[in-house]
């Protein structure tokens, strides 16, 4: 009897600590540990769960200028494992930073940013030949554009969503610069049909002046802003589909090429500046509607002007 009262003293005296409520101590993490940038340290497993996993679920602030997006994880996929990183936290030693990255569709995300570019970005604006005033030209003024940074943007948006401490970003952005200003516009050319004068212009700034022939009151120079659209060396002459025209034959570049050795044709129909053989014509109205020049002016010209130098032909 004794003895079993002994056994009995025994196992009870072993299952004491569990008896009355006492247990094992829960595993901590380590002083110092970070997991995702969050302090974690000294936390236990579900304690550390709590704290970092509303970090993930927080908005991101989107801003450019006075205009702003509120950015939600979920919709962007985002799925992040907190159980997974608090159990890679509390193997970590002391002070160690842990990562915990939460996965993302990269898709909607550059869907998100290419919407964005849309909204924001605008193409810059070159300045423009609006008229005369006198015999000057005059211009609209440039604009700058902008465009979004699409790759940097979404970068951007990545590591926010990746990254809790990060709760505002900046849409990546440039600054698109006009390819022609009014103040550095390049050639203009303006013709008086009225008194047979060719005058070359760099933006605002009169650089030569020429005679030249324009068209006969049958066959008269249009007026207006037109531009040049063709530009040949040494060219051929091919008869116009005009009655003047009829019957004759084209001729090849050379001495007695109507054209001269240059050809500058414009957006009017049919009409174009060039060089004459026939020097005598220069100073009046004389042309099919062309507007004839000196072959040499008309040699300096061609090397001074490109595709789209605007031509503004007056009366004045």
């Amino acid at each position: 009897m004794i003895r079993r009262l002994g056994l009995s003293v025994l196992v009870i005296a072993a299952l004491a600590p569990v008896l009355s409520g006492d247990a094992a101590p829960p595993a901590l993490i380590a002083r110092g540990v970070t997991l995702a940038g969050i302090p974690v340290g000294g936390m236990a497993n579900e304690q550390a769960q709590a704290a970092v996993r509303p970090a993930f679920a927080q908005p991101i602030r989107l801003v450019y200028g006075d205009r702003s997006w509120r950015l939600v994880p979920a919709r962007f996929g985002a799925r992040v494992t907190v159980a997974h990183g608090v159990a890679d936290a509390l193997r970590a030693p002391a002070g160690a930073s842990v990562q915990l990255l939460p996965k993302l569709d990269d898709q909607t995300v550059h869907r998100f940013v290419r919407a964005l570019d849309k909204r924001i970005s605008f193409a810059a604006k070159d300045a423009e030949l609006t008229g005369l005033k006198g015999l000057v030209p005059q211009f609209s003024q440039e604009q700058a554009g902008l465009q979004v940074l699409r790759g940097l943007t979404a970068q951007r948006i990545v590591r926010a969503l990746q990254s809790p401490q990060i709760r505002r970003i900046r849409v990546a952005t440039k600054v698109l610069q006009p390819a022609r200003t009014a103040a550095r516009f390049g050639p203009v050319i303006v013709i008086r049909r009225g008194v047979n004068e060719l005058r070359y212009y760099l933006g605002a700034k009169l650089v030569r002046a020429f005679g030249v022939a324009t068209g006969q009151s049958v066959y008269p120079t249009p007026t207006g802003m037109f531009t040049i659209v063709d530009m040949q060396l040494n060219p051929w002459w091919r008869p116009p589909d005009s009655p003047w025209a009829k019957g004759l034959d084209p001729i090849p570049p050379g001495p007695g090429n109507p054209l001269g050795t240059r050809w500058m044709g414009l957006s009017a129909p049919g009409v174009g500046i060039h060089g004459t053989p026939d020097d005598a014509s220069i100073g009046y109205s004389a042309s099919h509607g062309c507007i004839r020049m000196h072959i040499p002016d008309a040699e300096w010209l061609f090397h001074h002007v490109h595709l789209g130098t605007p031509v503004v032909i007056t009366d004045s």
